[in-house]
């Protein structure tokens, strides 16, 4: 191995005391961590984004900076020590101690990168293979190194230590240097950005000093530890997984280039698909002989050349080409806590990977290179045949008289995989192991060669046992016969791969020329094998090649350092395509980071687009809360779903990617308009990169829906095309040979593809027709004259559009000035057409209609004269149209689509892009600084012109806001979905409809904060507002008052009085907010409007009517134009009518005058009191009273004056009208003017708001209704003037009533009150009935007392003892009946059920005794049966003597 020397000597580190500089490096990094701990709550802010400037400005050491380029040479300088503190290693590798450079490197002055021909990271971390976090990133930095390196010399391509910075500028080429300080910097990927990662020089080491992280053969190199340090950062951020290992889904890969990883599952089911996309991702391999070179895929992809080795198949450059496709595969590493389903899937892999000359142990990401579907080699030719032979070939014999089935051959499809670990383990003890491409030579079987293997080989990692000699032996003629047919196959292909790792490590020092690099051995498998070794494909995309990206990523404050809260996270910058890119920071309490995103993909392909998904889950905490972390966050989630902003239907996902590092997957989409919404959560953060060829938006719903309001790219191709068709048919009006050919093509470009019958055509073209002439009518802005008609109609051809779109127009009856005289300006006569004149007008009709008829069809034949005039004014018109094609196509289109006879049917590809057509618009006012805890935030009225699907959504700064909408024609309020307003279909009505937001602020809005509504809807034209800009000040009047219960359950009641018709907002709201209240506006006491709530209840909108009389005193002097009042007010003049009224269909009358009340009343005593507040009510009631008292008392004494009634009680109502309007809390002796007090907020109270628009401020009052009040005090005092005196009679019975005890002293009290003379008797006659009426009396409770006895007895303690015992004595007896009763149908129950047993046995002796009498029966019958009767035993006798006799005879 060379040695190239380093360009600078880095000076020797001081003998300075180490501890000394521990501890003041300690102590630096004390003040730091507080520094950031207190700013931001977070020791650690995520790794910055990676800057030039920044790095070039970086001081390597405590004093000096990079420009100077100098270490401190002060002895007392501090080592540096990173700022996370020491790195997590896996727990597998045990740390004993940490070193320094000078530590462990000895003789020799340590350098970053000492030879830049070559590096080998397998000889020298023999004691780290066994660990997959270090084993992937050996292969990952070999893999990425045999990637990128395309060129023959060093200067050019890819080399580990780029990534590394120290003592040196951020340029390309540069060179690290050794700093003594030992600080450095180290440029990777993560998040969606290129970071600065900082690393110390302190390495770890075991108890055997053996070094913990990779190292190559160069003892002095620094580069591979400095790069693991940082790789190993990057990955503790990545939550481990017990199904996947240490590293799941993390590939250093991604970390070192930037490509995107995309994830595919290889299951055994799918090796058709999977064997067609690496035939079109990687080369494929072909016969050496063929002339043609190897076939490359249509995509240029990394890793093309047919060996990793051979200088005339490399990459191309990196800066004339970017790799845009790696493919690689991984399998999942042995884990023993894995589910027993999974044992024999991996015993499977494993076996085959140990035929293959890999480990299951040593589980790696292996790169696919290349694919074949031949031999490797071609099959010899057949030798040549005579002629002679072949002139009468003989049969061919067959032996057995069965038909012969000719063996079926499995095809040739194999894998070329590389990887740095392909039989590690062997080569150490056995030499080279014979590679398995000779297996598949002249043979299309596939029979693969094992190598037999100890299993003890494979499962200790630690030492290399050497196999049996036996088997070494046996098969070493083999393995040399194997390895020299290998080693000419790889000839022939250009793969001259070394398969023997210790003879690179031996060869002479290379000249800068001729490079080495590093080795990654190849071996061909088979598909099937394929399948079963790997799990996962990974292919890495290179965004860069994409010319459309997009980024967005949000994280939480707590892990963004200042620059990143304060202005937002830094985007990238790429030279090719289009980048869009959001950011955004979430606030610390949310427990998790959540966003959502839109994307809108409009393309008349198929289009992919590549989504690639990176989250941040655990951070900046140790190893025992990381665990802790990440077993309570779980994994991020990226969903996708169709979305409409016209539908609160859901849609289910499409797309769906969850992961705990970063992941990527490909979304296939139609051609057409598609809008997908992303939901993303993370605990910390996330970001998400999207990437394709066709050109998408995505960001927020400000950047998505504007694209949608134009028409989809299908819809306006199919536009475009259908008048082009046309332009050519205008082009070759005049033209014979072209005329027919373009007519034929416009009626394919025009007709839909469903239509079949004739008749449906002919409508069809009917309304195309008349398409074609409203869109010349648009695009010449007016009506066309007779000449122009004629021309249009011959290029139709179509005579009947007369009479659907030009009939006024028409030249036949344009014919005035030919009329006659006494047609015009006469007078109609009574005279009534005969039949002959009927049948005559009937004639001439007909005949003008076939004679236009004739000359339209003869305009639109070429050649004729009519068709030259008409082709004249159709050349002149066209311009017109061309000067704006695509608009004109668009409104050509959608005519059609609109006026066909089938509406619903779908008659073009593009109306399915339909849906998402969306067309919006904005109102928004700012919100005003209140200290009301509601306030009324918006309040218009829109007129719709036709029936529309309308959604309303609303951007509010105040979290609690509601949004009403009311229909003004018969006061209906929409539906409402979870509060808010549901998409509702929108019939056209005559007052319009009222959309009214409120709000609930518990805290003050903030400063120059704006509401805004959007009306979202599919085509246009939208509601229209009655106004010019919607309002944003509104006026308020506020009552509030104590709550007092009472009998009728009324909170409130007001009396509510307008001057001119009003529209007003009515809201009421309880201290308590559970409390069920009902608030309703009264007309004559019917009620016209009402609504119901729990603490909080609004009625949106009331349309207060004006009296007749005030309004004529309003309008006297005045016309209805000098109102000042326009045309779209016209909803809120309309007399007798109010859009909450459930009397609608009841006429205005002028009979009846208009009085409103307001009231509020608790619904189902819902507003339960506790003793405190009770007696505070009790309290107020007193106050009432004594107010009450007062106030008669007060009329008693003015009754005395000469003061007229009249005036009194108006002096009165004005005073409790002033008092009252300002809601104050409790009564005065005096009904005057008094101070305004403040409600103690933690008693029960009420408040009542009237809003109105702040110019009707003055036309509406309210106030407090004591219309019963006023009517028992007008009656009092009308019984006191027909009658003196009869007031205090009425006090002195009441009295007399309540205080039987002293009637002598109540008499004289009486009489002196009967009498007053002057004011002093008055006065002391007022104290003393106070007095007494302040005083309980004696009252007998006897009759309201229940009594079962014949005398009421005390309920003490006693008692309620004897009643307790008594209640248990009856529940105990009720408990043993009970208890009886169960037990007496337990029994039963088994009595059933021993039944039930014993049943089979009763029947079976009913059987056996059945079955006995039967066989008794049966033996007597056999009996009876064969004892002879009288008759048989003569018969008998006489028998044998007539057989004597006949042989006598």
């Amino acid at each position: 191995m060379s040695k190239a020397p380093p360009k600078k000597k880095e000076p020797s580190l001081s003998k300075a005391s180490l501890s000394d500089r521990q501890t003041a490096a300690a102590s630096l990094l004390a003040s730091s961590l507080e520094s950031f701990g207190a700013a931001w709550g977070c020791k650690f802010p995520i790794w910055p984004e990676w800057n030039d400037e920044e790095v070039n400005k970086e001081k390597w050491d405590s004093s000096k900076g990079a420009d100077e380029g100098k270490t401190n040479k002060s002895p007392n300088a501090p080592f540096f020590e990173e700022p996370e503190g020491k790195i997590s290693l896996p727990p597998s590798l045990n740390v004993h101690s940490w070193k320094r450079p000078t530590e462990f490197i000895v003789n020799k002055s340590p350098v970053i990168v000492e030879s830049q021909m070559t590096f080998d990271l397998i000889s020298a971390n023999d004691h780290l293979i066994c660990n997959e976090l270090m084993r992937w990133i050996i292969s990952d930095i070999c893999t990425v190194s045999t990637l990128c390196n395309k060129t023959s010399t060093v200067q050019d391509g890819w080399k580990p230590w780029d990534h590394i910075y120290s003592l040196c500028r951020a340029e390309k080429g540069h060179m690290p240097l050794y700093n003594s300080y030992g600080k450095y910097l180290v440029r990777l990927y993560w998040m969606g950005s290129w970071r600065k990662i900082t690393v110390d020089d302190c390495m770890p080491f075991d108890e055997e000093n053996n070094l913990l992280l990779p190292a190559s053969t160069c003892q002095t190199e620094l580069w591979p530890m400095l790069l693991a340090k940082a790789l190993i950062k990057v990955a503790n951020t990545n939550e481990l997984s017990e199904v996947c290992g240490e590293m799941g889904e993390f590939t250093f890969i991604h970390t070192l280039t930037g490509w995107i990883p995309e994830f595919r599952p290889v299951n055994s089911g799918d090796l058709g698909k999977i064997w067609d996309f690496l035939q079109d991702t990687i080369p494929i391999f072909t016969l050496p002989e063929e002339s043609l070179p190897e076939i490359e895929p249509v995509t240029p992809v990394s890793g093309k050349g047919s060996s990793l080795k051979d200088d005339k198949s490399r990459l191309p450059e990196q800066e004339n080409s970017t790799s845009e496709v790696v493919v690689c595969a991984s399998c999942y590493p042995f884990q023993p806590q894995n589910n027993s389903s999974g044992f024999g899937l991996m015993a499977n892999s494993a076996e085959v990977l140990r035929q293959y000359s890999l480990s299951l142990l040593y589980s790696h990401i292996t790169l696919v290179t290349r694919t074949r579907s031949c031999q490797l080699e071609a099959p010899p030719q057949p030798a040549p045949v005579p002629q002679w032979k072949l002139i009468r070939p003989p049969k061919e014999i067959v032996v057995t008289a069965e038909p012969r089935e000719p063996p079926l051959s499995k095809p040739e499809q194999f894998i070329e995989v590389a990887s740095p670990f392909l039989s590690y383990r062997f080569k150490s003890s056995v030499g080279s192991i014979p590679e398995l491409e000779a297996k598949q030579g002249a043979q299309s079987s596939y029979a693969p060669l094992l190598v037999p293997i100890a299993e003890r080989e494979e499962t200790d990692c630690q030492q290399g046992l050497e196999p049996d000699a036996s088997e070494h032996t046996t098969n070493s003629l083999n393995s040399n016969d194997v390895k020299k047919v290998i080693a000419e196959d790889r000839k022939k292909d250009g793969g001259d791969i070394s398969s023997d790792r210790h003879k690179t490590a031996t060869k002479e020092p290379v000249t800068e020329e001729t490079p080495v690099k590093p080795i990654l051995e190849k071996t061909w498998m088979d598909l099937d094998d394929f399948a079963t070794c790997f799990q996962t494909l990974l292919v890495f995309h290179n965004s860069q090649i994409y010319p459309h990206n997009s980024h967005s990523s949000n994280f939480k404050c707590t892990v963004l350092s200042r620059t990143a809260t304060g202005t937002g996270l830094s985007s990238h910058t790429l030279t090719t395509g289009s980048l869009h890119v959001t950011s955004a920071v979430a606030s610390p309490e949310c427990p998790e980071v959540r966003g959502t995103s839109y994307l809108c993909v409009d393309s008349v392909e198929p289009s992919e687009i590549l989504i690639s998904f990176s989250v941040l889950l655990i951070w900046g905490e140790t190893t025992e809360e990381k665990k802790e972390m990440s077993a309570a966050c779980g994994s991020a989630a990226l969903t996708a779903q169709p979305h409409s902003w016209k539908s609160v239907q859901s849609q289910l996902p499409v797309f769906t990617i969850k992961t705990t590092s970063s992941k990527a997957a490909m979304l296939n989409l139609p051609a057409g308009r598609h809008v997908l919404s992303f939901h993303t959560k993370a605990a910390l953060g996330y970001h998400v990169h999207l990437c394709s060829r066709t050109p998408f938006v995505f960001g927020d719903e400000e950047t998505v829906m504007p694209q949608l309001t134009k028409e989809s790219t299908r819809f306006t191709e199919q536009a475009s095309s259908i008048l082009r068709a046309l332009s050519r048919v205008v082009t070759s009006f005049s033209d014979e040979h072209d005329h027919s050919t373009t007519r034929k093509a416009l009626e394919e470009a025009h007709c839909p593809r469903n239509i079949n019958t004739t008749l449906e055509k002919l409508e069809h073209l009917k309304v195309f027709n008349s398409a074609v002439y409203h869109m010349l009518c648009g695009a010449l802005d007016r009506e066309l004259t007779a000449e122009e008609q004629f021309a249009v109609l011959a290029l139709t051809a179509d005579p009947s559009l007369l009479a659907c779109g030009c009939e006024e127009d028409s030249p036949a009856l344009d014919a005035e000035s030919n009329l006659p005289e006494n047609w015009k300006d006469g007078e109609p006569s009574d005279h009534e057409p005969s039949d002959q004149e009927v049948n005559a007008d009937a004639t001439l009709q007909a005949g003008f209609k076939g004679h236009s008829v004739q000359e339209i069809l003869n305009a639109a034949k070429p050649g004729t004269e009519e068709n030259l005039s008409a082709s004249k004014i159709l050349f002149d018109m066209w311009p017109q149209v061309e000067s704006d094609a695509d608009k004109h196509a668009v409104f050509l289109l959608r005519y059609i689509i609109d006026h066909h006879f089938e509406r619903k049917a779908q008659l073009f590809p593009c109306q399915q892009d339909e849906w998402t057509n969306t067309t919006f618009v904005d109102y928004s006012v700012s919100l005003q600084d209140t200290a009301n805890s509601w306030v009324l935030i918006f309040r218009e009225v829109f007129l719709v012109p036709e029936e529309m699907l309308l959604a309303a959504k609303v951007y509010s700064p105040i979290p609690n806001c509601l949004l009403h909408v009311i229909n003004n024609d018969t006061g209906e309020k929409l539906d409402m979905v979870l509060n808010k307003l549901a998409i509702h279909v929108f019939q056209p009505n005559k007052l319009g409809y009222t959309f009214v937001a409120e709000a609930v602020t518990p805290e003050s809005p903030p400063v120059g904060a704006e509401w805004r509504m959007r009306l979202i809807s599919s085509r246009e034209p939208l509601p229209k507002l009655t106004r010019e800009a919607p309002l944003n000040t509104f006026s308020v009047k506020e009552f509030c008052d104590y709550y007092i219960p009472n009998d009728d359950n009324l909170i409130c009641r007001y009396s509510v009085q307008v001057t001119t018709d009003v529209q007003g907002t009515i809201q009421f709201q309880t201290s308590m907010q559970d409390v069920l209240i009902r608030l309703s506006i009264l007309d004559q006491g019917k009620e016209v409007a009402s609504n119901t709530g729990k603490g909080h209840v609004v009625i949106p909108i009331y349309f207060f009517l004006a009296n007749k009389d005030e309004k004529n005193q309003e309008k006297s002097g005045c016309t209805s134009q000098e109102k000042g009042v326009k045309v779209e007010d016209a909803p809120q003049q309309k007399p007798g009518k109010s859009d909450l009224s459930p009397n609608q269909h009841q006429p205005p009358t002028e009979i009846m005058d208009q009085k409103y009340m307001v009231q509020a009343e608790v619904l189902y005593k819902s507003w339960e009191l506790d003793e405190s507040r009770l007696a505070f009510v009790q309290t107020l009631r007193d106050l009432e009273k004594k107010e009450r008292r007062a106030n008669e008392l007060e009329e008693m004494k003015s009754s005395s004056t000469p003061e007229t009634p009249s005036r009194k009680s108006d002096t009165q109502k004005n005073n409790r009208k002033g008092a009252k309007a300002k809601g104050k809390a409790a009564a005065t002796a005096k009904a005057e003017a008094r101070p305004e007090t403040v409600l103690d907020l933690t008693k029960p109270h009420w408040t009542l708001r009237v809003v109105t628009d702040e110019s009707e401020a003055e036309s509406i009052e309210a106030e407090k209704d004591t219309e019963r009040m006023d009517q028992i005090t007008s009656i009092k005092k009308a019984w006191e003037t027909v009658e003196p005196g009869r007031c205090a009679k009425a006090l002195q019975s009441r009295l007399q009533f309540l205080n039987p005890v002293q009637p002598q002293e109540d008499a004289a009290e009486s009489t002196k009150l009967a009498a007053p003379k002057c004011d002093a008797d008055t006065s002391l006659s007022n104290e003393k009935l106070t007095d007494t009426s302040s005083t309980c009396p004696i009252m007998d409770y006897t009759p309201f007392i229940r009594c079962q006895k014949e005398f009421p007895v005390l309920l003490d303690t006693q008692m309620e003892e004897i009643q307790m015992r008594e209640r248990l004595e009856s529940i105990q007896t009720y408990r043993l009946v009970r208890d009886n009763v169960l037990e007496h149908q337990k029994q039963q129950e088994l009595n059933r059920k021993e039944l039930m047993r014993r049943q089979p046995g009763i029947y079976e002796n009913m059987q056996a005794d059945l079955w006995q009498r039967c066989k008794r029966f049966l033996e007597a019958c056999e009996a009876l049966s064969s004892h002879p009767g009288p008759g048989e035993k003569k018969e008998r006798e006489e028998k044998p003597a007539l057989e004597e006799d006949q042989k006598a005879v």
